[in-house]
């Protein structure tokens, strides 16, 4: 049977306690300093999954050269265009944007390849030896950047409005690329002729090279009666075939009197 402590001897029991050194009271059931606190349960969660790195949009370059022609209202309007453009890596190394030359509205267009040195640096078509050449072929049979008369002006654009590294030939991708701009610059320039100068402007025009044998043959380019010659720079290095461009200059010549 349990005793039961009295008031005088659980009050003695405490002085003595006190008197241990006993400063707090402690409760009636006795604590494990060493147990470890329970930790509360909490739901397993997994850990995020990583995001994935968002893919940057695939551009079509000719898609995207043929909405920012198509959206160009004018010849300036045009230039603008080509200047925004982002997906043509020549503009990075190229000096200047070389657009056009000569008298806009004039009966001939004449399309060269792409710019070189002098035009890179001037930004004008044909404005180093070749360009002299040109000049001086054109104006034999009374055609000119800036005529007396309208009617006489020549209108000048090349296939490439930027220069390619070491003048190396453009690719076909940048001529792809280019071909859309080059299409609305002749809707907009509205010329009578068309002349394709050399393979690279044959090739955004017809979709066909080799001058040597398409020279002198009228065709049709970006819905324009057609003439391809050689390039002035040809003529140059093979002054022998001065003779069959005469022949083509006549061809234009008769072409702009109204002749066959």
């Amino acid at each position: 049977m349990e005793s039961v402590l009295g008031y005088h001897d659980a009050k003695a029991l405490l002085a003595w306690q006190i008197e241990l050194g006993a400063t707090e009271a402690i409760g009636d059931t006795a604590v494990n300093r060493y147990e470890l606190p329970e930790k509360s349960a909490k739901p397993a969660t997994a850990p995020p999954a990583p995001t994935a790195p968002t893919a940057a949009p695939v551009v079509d370059p000719v898609a995207a050269a043929t909405s920012a022609a198509a959206n160009a209202g004018s010849l300036e309007g045009l230039k603008d265009a080509l200047a925004a453009f982002p997906h043509c890596d020549l503009k990075r190394g190229a000096r200047n944007l070389v657009f056009s030359d000569g008298t806009p509205g004039a009966r001939v267009m004449i399309i060269g390849e792409a710019p070189g040195r002098d035009e890179d640096r001037e930004g004008r078509p044909f404005v180093g030896r070749a360009g002299q050449l040109l000049d001086r072929m054109f104006a034999a049979i009374g055609l000119g950047r800036a005529p007396k008369r309208p009617e006489d002006g020549i209108y000048i654009t090349n296939v490439l409005p930027w220069r390619p590294p070491q003048n190396r030939d453009p690719t076909a991708d940048e001529i792809a690329m280019m071909r859309p701009f080059l299409a609305r610059h002749v809707a907009l320039a509205n010329p009578d002729f068309v002349v394709l100068m050399g393979n690279i402007s044959c090739d955004a025009g017809l979709e066909k090279r080799g001058i040597t044998r398409l020279r002198g043959t009228w065709t049709t380019a970006f819905g324009k009666p057609a003439l391809p010659m050689v390039h002035p720079a040809y003529l140059l290095r093979t002054p022998s075939a001065k003779r069959e461009a005469w022949a083509d200059l006549l061809s234009l010549q008769a072409r702009l009197r109204g002749g066959a």
